[in-house]
């Protein structure tokens, strides 16, 4: 017979652990059926054809995690004995970490995703648990694989990042929300999810609107009908602001306004901003309308060159080659 490690780390409810974590080995007899090798709390394997009879073993025993792991406390480091007690520890958690998971389950990602964060949350759990100390073993696995659950949605699930605590309050949202529905006979309202979640209504409307954020529609998809043909959704709602080059005109004005002459820099803004004729600008300043008019013409003759002159309105050519030259 040949020893080869297991290679697939899905853990499946219901099956041994030991496939997902370490120590375990599938052997395969000359018939070519597999058997698993799985360390009892001894040290020694134990060969048995499936892995339910594993699961059944361990329920036998009849022993909770706890107890296993205090029972591997006791041993001394480099005992064959904790390698097993770890596994087994693991195993009987294994449905806690399964329950926890389905909590989140319909929330947009997928069920057997939820439950791989959950155990892996149950592994450092396991691990991380110090039996000398006077608190129960669920009561700090537990906290540790929401938080594990909380995080994979905060940090892997949205396409659009929003502040952490917004993004906490929207996972909460969800169930908070289906609970008040469900007792109120309708809708609630923003003010009664926030006195329920101990937030401010800004911050539960945010959070309510930030949850589209998580899986945004893509410009292109395809409108859902649009006459007799559909169309991305861009076509529909992108739309040209005139405003923008306003905008760019009034930035590329200002300097050049600035460098004019003190009076014919007034004269523009008593003509352009104050809405004054030619013949009430030339009573104020004592001159005549024909001057005015000349003074106006050359202005803007000059301001239209300074414009036309700029880099950015200047016309863009086509590259004579994909390269850029060095």
């Amino acid at each position: 017979m040949t020893a080869t490690p297991i290679a697939d780390t899905r853990i499946v409810p219901g099956q041994a652990a030991a496939a997902a974590v370490d120590s375990s080995l599938h052997r395969t007899d000359t018939r070519g059926r597999s058997r698993s090798a799985v360390w009892d709390a001894s040290g020694a394997a134990t060969t048995h054809r499936t892995r339910g009879d594993a699961l059944a073993m361990r329920l036998a025993g009849d022993t909770t995690t706890e107890e296993l792991l205090r029972r591997r406390a006791g041993l001394p480091a480099g005992h064959p004995g904790r390698t097993g007690l770890r596994i087994r520890g693991i195993e009987a958690s294994l449905p806690l970490a399964w329950r926890l998971a389905i909590r989140y389950q319909g929330r947009g990602e997928p069920l057997d995703d939820l439950y791989q964060v959950a155990a892996f949350a149950l592994v450092k759990a396991v691990d991380g648990y110090d039996p000398a100390r006077a608190v129960a073993f669920t009561s700090y696995a537990v906290p540790t694989i929401i938080g594990a659950l909380k995080r994979h949605f905060r940090d892997t699930t949205w396409r659009v990042r929003v502040p952490r605590r917004i993004q906490e309050l929207a996972v909460s949202l969800g169930p908070i929300f289906a609970t008040l529905s469900q007792q109120l006979g309708r809708t609630p309202s923003v003010a009664e999810l926030a006195v329920h979640l101990d937030a401010a209504e800004s911050d539960v409307a945010l959070a309510h609107n930030s949850w589209s954020f998580r899986h945004p529609e893509s410009l292109d998809a395809l409108s859902a009908t649009d006459g007799e043909r559909r169309q991305p959704v861009i076509a529909a709602i992108g739309v040209v602001d005139a405003r923008f080059d306003a905008v760019i005109d009034w930035h590329v004005l200002r300097p050049l306004l600035a460098a004019l002459p003190d009076r014919e820099r007034r004269i523009v803004a008593m003509r352009y901003f104050g809405d004054l004729t030619q013949a009430e600008i030339a009573g104020q300043l004592g001159l005549s309308q024909m001057h005015i008019s000349r003074l106006l013409v050359r202005i803007l003759t000059q301001l239209r060159a300074g414009i036309l002159a700029e880099p950015s309105r200047a016309p863009r050519r086509a590259p004579t080659s994909p390269v850029r030259a060095a």
